[in-house]
C-alpha cells in the first residue's frame, strides 16, 4: 500500500498511476468488501482498495491532473480517481481519497483497472503485483454467521420533540422568513458484535437495486438522488423532492402516487428544488434543460417525484467539484433560502449531520465524475451505526405525516443493518 499523503502547494505527487483493460466482469461489491471504496449503480461504477492519496477537497482537481498517467482506455473514470464523501456543512473541512487500486465498469461492458504507486524504477512491477494481487485475494465474504445476534434500536430525540420541531419551523415559513426547510432525525443501532459492511451494502444492492450504492470510511448507504454527473461537457442532475411511503399493496401505492404528483404542498416543494438546481448549472452553461413535469420514483420504502436536468457546459468546462460545490446543498436537504433555512436546521435540528445529506461520489484527473446526495445511509463504526433521515418542511406541512415519511424513509437502512 502507498503512503497516505497530503500534499502541499509546492510538493511533488511522487505516485504515478495505470489504467488497463479487464477482459472479465468484476465484482464491486466483492472488491470494495467492507473496508475499501464504493460508488456504483446496476452494477456499474468503481471499487476502491486502499490509500495511495489523501487529498484536500480545494487540491483534488489539481493534484489529480498532475498524476503521470499510462491509460490504454481513456474515458471517464480511466486514469487516477478520487473518492469522496463530503459533509453537509458547505464549509466544513472535507478530504478525498485516491486508493491504490480502482476496479471500473461502463454501462456499455468496459471494464478497466487502475493502480497508483510510488515514481521511480520498478514501477511497471509494482502495478502488475498490485492488479495481480488485488484480483486474486478478494476480502472474505461475511457470512450470517459472523453478523450481530442482539440490537438496541434507539431514536436520540423523541419523536413528540421533533414534531413541535416541524410545527415550529411551519411557523417561521407562514410568517415569511423562508419557504422551505429540511429537518432530520437520528436512530442509533447498537450490535452485540460490529455490524458487517459489505453485508448491509450486500442487502441494499438487492433491496434498491437502481440506487447509487456508497462507502467512503465506514459510511454507506444506498442514494437515489443524482446531485451532480458530468462526462466531458455534458452535465446532469437529477433532484429530488416530495415523497410518500409505500406500502407493498399495488392499488393503495398507485393511490398514493396520484396523489403525490396531484399535491400543490409536494408539487412546490420539488419545484423549488429544480429551480436552484437549474440556476445553479446555468452560471457554468451554455444552456440547461429540464423536463416540463416530473415523474415518480418508486423504491422498496418509498416514492420520489423527480425531475432530470441536462445541459452544456460552457468551455473550459467546470469540474464536477466546482459544479458540487455550486449545487450543495440544494433545497432538497437544505431549504430554500440557504442561509436562513442552515441557521433554522442548527436551531431546531439538536444533530450533527456530519456527511448525512453531504454529497458522495468520484472524480477523476479530466473532472468528470458522479456525486450523489448522500441520503439513505449509516455511519458504521464497530458495533455502532447512526442513521439519519430527514424531511422537506414547507408551510401546511403536517407534524405528525413528517414523522411518519421519517421512519419510511429510515427503513431503507434500517432494514439492511437490523436482522438478528
Amino acid at each position: 500500500m502507498t503512503e497516505a499523503w497530503a500534499p502541499g502547494p509546492t510538493d511533488d505527487v511522487g505516485v504515478v498511476a495505470r489504467t488497463r483493460r479487464l477482459d472479465h466482469d468484476p465484482d464491486l461489491l466483492a472488491i470494495a468488501g467492507g473496508d475499501g471504496l464504493l460508488f456504483a449503480r446496476d452494477r456499474c461504477g468503481f471499487a476502491g482498495r486502499g490509500t495511495a492519496l489523501r487529498l484536500p477537497r480545494a487540491q483534488a482537481d489539481g493534484v489529480l491532473r498532475s498524476i503521470p498517467t499510462d491509460d490504454d482506455v481513456r474515458r471517464s473514470g480511466t486514469g487516477p480517481v478520487a473518492f469522496g464523501a463530503l459533509p453537509f456543512l458547505p464549509d466544513a473541512p472535507a478530504e478525498l481519497l485516491v486508493p491504490d487500486v480502482t476496479v471500473g465498469r461502463d454501462a456499455d461492458g468496459t471494464r478497466w483497472i487502475t493502480t497508483v504507486v510510488s515514481a521511480g524504477p520498478g514501477a511497471d512491477e509494482r502495478h502488475d503485483a498490485l492488479a495481480a494481487t488485488t484480483l486474486a485475494h478478494l476480502p472474505a465474504a461475511p457470512t450470517p454467521a459472523d453478523g450481530p445476534g442482539s440490537f438496541e434500536v434507539r431514536s436520540a430525540r423523541p419523536p413528540e420533540a421533533w414534531t413541535q420541531a416541524v410545527a415550529t419551523a411551519t411557523e417561521h415559513i407562514r410568517a415569511g422568513q423562508l419557504d422551505k426547510v429540511v429537518l432530520a432525525r437520528e436512530i442509533t443501532v447498537t450490535a452485540d458484535r460490529p455490524i458487517p459492511i459489505a453485508t448491509v451494502l450486500t442487502r441494499l444492492a438487492a433491496g434498491y437495486p437502481g440506487c447509487f450504492l456508497y462507502l467512503v470510511e465506514g459510511f454507506c448507504g444506498a442514494s437515489p438522488e443524482l446531485l451532480v454527473g458530468r462526462s466531458g461537457d455534458v452535465v446532469r442532475a437529477q433532484p429530488m423532492a416530495g415523497t410518500v411511503p409505500r406500502s407493498g399493496d399495488p392499488a393503495v401505492d398507485a393511490r398514493r402516487t396520484a396523489a403525490l404528483l396531484a399535491s400543490a404542498t409536494y408539487r412546490h416543494e420539488h419545484q423549488v428544488t429544480i429551480d436552484a438546481v437549474h440556476d445553479a448549472l446555468l452560471a457554468f452553461s451554455s444552456y440547461v434543460d429540464y423536463e416540463p413535469e416530473p415523474s415518480v420514483v418508486p423504491l422498496a420504502n418509498v416514492s420520489h417525484l423527480a425531475t432530470s436536468v441536462e445541459g452544456r457546459l460552457s468551455h473550459p468546462p467546470a469540474s464536477v467539484l466546482e459544479l458540487v460545490a455550486a449545487l450543495h446543498p440544494t433545497p432538497a436537504i437544505c431549504g430554500r433560502p440557504r442561509d436562513a433555512a442552515l441557521a433554522l436546521i442548527a436551531s431546531l435540528e439538536e444533530l450533527d449531520r456530519d456527511r448525512y445529506a453531504g454529497a458522495v461520489g468520484w472524480t477523476d484527473g479530466q473532472g468528470n465524475g458522479q456525486w450523489a446526495v448522500s441520503i439513505r445511509g449509516a455511519a458504521i463504526d464497530g458495533n455502532v451505526a447512526r442513521v439519519i433521515g430527514g424531511n422537506g418542511i414547507v408551510g401546511d406541512s403536517d407534524p405528525p405525516t413528517e414523522l411518519t415519511e421519517t421512519r419510511a424513509k429510515l427503513q431503507a437502512m434500517l432494514g439492511a443493518i437490523v436482522r438478528p
